[in-house]
C-alpha cells in the first residue's frame, strides 16, 4: 500500500500525463504525420460559410507555425482560390479520415484560377507556402483533430 504522499504524487503525475495526452487534441491544433516525421499547427478554424468565405484573405503574413483549417459539415468536392489573399499558400486536401488526398504547393497571392482538391472531402488546411515541400508533407500524411469523425479517423484523438 502506498503511503499518503506517494499516493498524491502518483495521482497528479497520472493527472498530468492524462493532461499532456489530451492537450494534442484540442481545438485550435492541428498535427499531422507521416513518412517525414510529425509536426503541429496551431490553426485559425473556418467551419462557417462567412468564415470559409474570408479565409485568409488580405492578411499581409502568418507565422510559419500557423495555419488555417477549414471544415465542411458533408464529404464534397472542393476548389479554393487566392482571391485577395497576398500570401503564397499550400493546401492540404483532406478526406474524412484525416487522410491528405492532394497538395497544392504555393498557391499564388491574388490569382483567381480555381485550385481543385477534388471529391471527397471535408478539410483543407492551409499553411504558408512552400512549407509542406520543406517538411516532406504529401499525399498519405494525416491530420489529427476534433472535428474530424472519430470513428472513421485513422490518427483519432
Amino acid at each position: 500500500m502506498l503511503n499518503p504522499l506517494c499516493r498524491a504524487l502518483a495521482t497528479a503525475f497520472f493527472c498530468l500525463c492524462a493532461q499532456i495526452g489530451a492537450a494534442k487534441c484540442i481545438y485550435d491544433t492541428v498535427w499531422i504525420r507521416g513518412d517525414f516525421g510529425s509536426a503541429r499547427f496551431n490553426v485559425e478554424i473556418a467551419d462557417t460559410n462567412r468564415e470559409r468565405a474570408i479565409g485568409l484573405m488580405n492578411r499581409p503574413s502568418m507565422p510559419t507555425s500557423e495555419g488555417m483549417l477549414f471544415v465542411y459539415p458533408r464529404p464534397q468536392p472542393l476548389s479554393f482560390w487566392m482571391r485577395n489573399t497576398l500570401i503564397p499558400l499550400d493546401m492540404l486536401f483532406v478526406d474524412p479520415t484525416g487522410t491528405v488526398t492532394r497538395v497544392h504547393h504555393e498557391a499564388v497571392p491574388l490569382d483567381e484560377t480555381p485550385i481543385p482538391g477534388g471529391d471527397g472531402l471535408t478539410h483543407v488546411l492551409e499553411i504558408n507556402g512552400g512549407l509542406a515541400r520543406l517538411m516532406g508533407i504529401r499525399e498519405g500524411a494525416q491530420l489529427r483533430h476534433p472535428s474530424f469523425d472519430q470513428d472513421i479517423a485513422v490518427w483519432p484523438c
